[in-house]
């Protein structure tokens, strides 16, 4: 499933190339489960786009939201149209929302969510999530509040959208190790200055993802470069720690490095560097 930074990513693609063109937009449904609201939407332009944690925006007019949760299969392909007469390549029968003008098209498949829904609604998904790292409304003393109260892993908690918004498993195995923290460290037991110190990396470092489409955590002591290593090479790409790197050498310490379900997720630690 995608993290947090694809999605605020995918607002600044969506805004780039539909927002502020001052022309209509073509929205359609080829695969036909959005057609009623594709129809209503078509012709309109898109007027603004936003972020929260793992769900996206799109407004067009005033006050009609598609919001879009990808889920474990969504994805988003853009594409440019040729200048002239040439129109977008027509769409297969997979594309569950399309939008198209003059110079841009982009196809969304296989979304858990893409629906049309009103302000109050779009409120109500907001109001059910914790702060996001990369929004400029985030409290991070929300965040510690929820897990200061609570036994459960540090781990769980930064997976439970409720708690954090954004932070996939990627983000949070990374931040735990840059810390030193034990995964399984209960939240009730994380101080505010720790707390503190993981939200402000968090915070660069989803911004860095935004910046680049893709998690690098490594510092620069220790990239392939600096340690003289090969780079790593896994279909997330990135430079990392300990994401996916089960009993290969830590960077840091040599010892192999662990994983475990958790939550219905692969965990990944390293057993030296995490024990605060």
């Amino acid at each position: 499933m995608p993290e947090g930074h694809t999605i605020h990513r995918l607002a600044q693609d969506y805004a780039t190339r539909f927002s502020g063109t001052g022309t209509g937009t073509l929205v359609t449904s080829p695969q036909g489960k959005f057609s009623d609201a594709a129809a209503l939407l078509t012709g309109a332009e898109l007027t603004h786009t936003d972020a929260h944690g793992k769900h996206l925006f799109l407004r067009f007019r005033d006050s009609d939201w598609v919001h879009i949760h990808l889920g474990l299969f969504g994805k988003v392909t853009f594409g440019e149209v040729a200048p002239g007469d040439t129109p977008a390549p027509p769409p297969t029968d997979t594309v569950r929302l399309r939008l198209a003008n003059d110079t841009a098209y982009a196809d969304l498949r296989g979304p858990t969510t893409c629906a049309l829904i009103t302000d109050a609604e779009k409120q109500a998904v907001h109001d059910r999530l914790g702060p996001d790292p990369l929004r400029p409304d985030a409290d991070p003393a929300t965040a510690h509040a929820r897990i200061r109260r609570s036994r459960t892993t540090i781990a769980a908690l930064l997976m439970d959208q409720k708690v954090v918004a954004g932070v996939g498993n990627v983000y949070r195995a990374e931040v735990l190790f840059r810390h030193g923290i034990d995964p399984y460290r209960p939240g009730k037991d994380i101080t505010p200055a720790e707390w503190d110190a993981v939200w402000t990396d968090l915070v660069a470092l989803m911004r860095e993802g935004v910046r680049n489409n893709r998690i690098d955590t490594v510092r620069p002591e220790h990239t392939p470069e600096a340690m003289g290593r090969p780079p790593r090479v896994d279909d997330h790409g990135g430079e990392v720690y300990v994401y996916r790197r089960a009993t290969l050498p830590c960077h840091i310490c040599g010892t192999g490095i662990r994983t475990a379900d958790l939550a219905a997720r692969n965990l990944f630690w390293c057993p030296t560097c995490q024990t605060n």
